[in-house]
Order: C-alpha cells, then sequence, then structure tokens
C-alpha cells in the first residue's frame, strides 16, 4: 500500500495540472474524487483546491472573451445554442450578480453561462472579480466534499479505502476516455460498415442491357 501512496504523490505535479485542464472545461466529480484522494494522502489539499480554482477560472474568462468577441456570430453559426443562451441570459437580468457566483452549480446552463455573460454589458472587470469569487467558492465545495467523503469511507473501510480509491480513480479516467472517444470510434465503426456494404453490393447494370 505505501509503495502505491509514494508513487501516487511522486507524479502529484501531473496530476495537479490535468486538474488544472480539467477543471477549465467542467469537472464536479474529477474535484471530488480528487478530494477523496487528497484525504487519503495521494495529493495535498490546498494545491489541489488551487488548481482547481485556477482552471475554473480561465476557464470561463475564456469563455466570457469568446461571448464578448465572437457571441453572436457564433450563436448564428450554431441555432442549437441559443435556447441554453437565451436562459442564461434570462437569469443573469433577474438575478444578476447571483446567478455569476452561482451559475456553476446550475445544472443545465453551467457550460454556457460566462459565454452567454460575455454578450451582455457586463464589464469584464466585474465579471473577473465575481468569477473569481465563484470558483473559489467552487473549487472549495467539491474538492472539500470530497476530502469530508473520503474521512467517512476510511472509517467504514480502513486500510482497504486506499486500494479502492486508486480502483475509483482508474474507473474515472476509463470512462472518461471512452465517452470522449465515442465519437471517433463511432464514424470508424460507420466507414467500416459502409465499406462492408459497398463491397457486398453488385455492380449496378442498365435495365436496357446497355
Amino acid at each position: 500500500m505505501q509503495d502505491i501512496l509514494t508513487t501516487i504523490q511522486e507524479n502529484g505535479d501531473i496530476f495537479y495540472v490535468i486538474t488544472f485542464l480539467w477543471t477549465a472545461v467542467e469537472g464536479e466529480t474529477f474535484v471530488i474524487f480528487a478530494g477523496y484522494a487528497a484525504h487519503l494522502g495521494l495529493l495535498s489539499l490546498p494545491i489541489l483546491i488551487a488548481c482547481a480554482w485556477l482552471g475554473s477560472f480561465c476557464g470561463d474568462q475564456v469563455y466570457f472573451f469568446l461571448g464578448r468577441r465572437y457571441g453572436h456570430s457564433l450563436v448564428s453559426r450554431f441555432p442549437k445554442w441559443q435556447p441554453r443562451v437565451d436562459r442564461a441570459m434570462d437569469l443573469l437580468q433577474r438575478y444578476n450578480t447571483g446567478f455569476i457566483l452561482s451559475f456553476r452549480f446550475i445544472y443545465g446552463v453551467r457550460n454556457v453561462s460566462s459565454f452567454a455573460i460575455g454578450m451582455s454589458d457586463v464589464s469584464w472587470l466585474r465579471f473577473s472579480v465575481l468569477n473569481f469569487i465563484a470558483a473559489g467558492v467552487w473549487a472549495i465545495s467539491f474538492a472539500g466534499t470530497g476530502y469530508l467523503f473520503g474521512a467517512a469511507f476510511k472509517d467504514m473501510l480502513g486500510d482497504y479505502a486506499l486500494y479502492i480509491t486508486v480502483g475509483m480513480l482508474l474507473m474515472f479516467v476509463t470512462f472518461a476516455w471512452l465517452v470522449i472517444s465515442a465519437p471517433e470510434r463511432r464514424e470508424k465503426r460507420l466507414a467500416r460498415e459502409a465499406a462492408r456494404l459497398a463491397a457486398q453490393s453488385p455492380p449496378s447494370t442498365n435495365p436496357n442491357g446497355v
């Protein structure tokens, strides 16, 4: 068990980089598992929170910039985004500061909110300050949840909690890879099926025999 702990701790820097990049896009479940691992000594909780905090903040700053610079043209090009953008804009108009501080916790508009806010008249400075506060609350909440869950889980399972945590992390990474690669694998499967059907189809002939 100590060898596993040492190995993960020695490669922790890579995991922190992954945390920063992952939370720039999404990452609630990832941060909860990471907080759980921090309780078992696999990671440093303060560094984990800092990486999740900065990753979430930077990701939403980028989305805000995209919304401010290219928002209307992108929505025109991808009209399926319009309903979620409209919902985020409606919540912004109704709650304003409260929405900016809480959109990370709202299912369905999380990914599009900062993009939509960039399309509004909210200033860059105001969004940046509120976004920084909200990212900190988000990172502490989810990493702390995982950490406290780890405490309860370790009390129940003792030393076996370490092995279960490693297994859960591996399962999570594997599941994420399967989800990310699913479209590419589906396209390849369809291409192989189309090629097989084309090879089996007899050549077309003129009904007049010409």
